[in-house]
């Protein structure tokens, strides 16, 4: 993700198609941080 030197996001649920998780950013001045990282959850077939 690219973001500008001007951008704030706050709580941003960030979704990797990958691994099928997401995960909430903050990002203000080019700092990200996250915030919260769901736990694993089990796969049923």
């Amino acid at each position: 993700m690219k973001v500008q030197e001007d951008t704030i996001l706050e709580n941003f649920p960030l979704f990797c198609p990958k691994r099928r998780q997401e995960t909430l950013i903050n990002v203000e001045q080019l700092n990200m941080a996250v915030i919260k990282e769901p736990d694993a959850k089990t796969q049923s077939r």
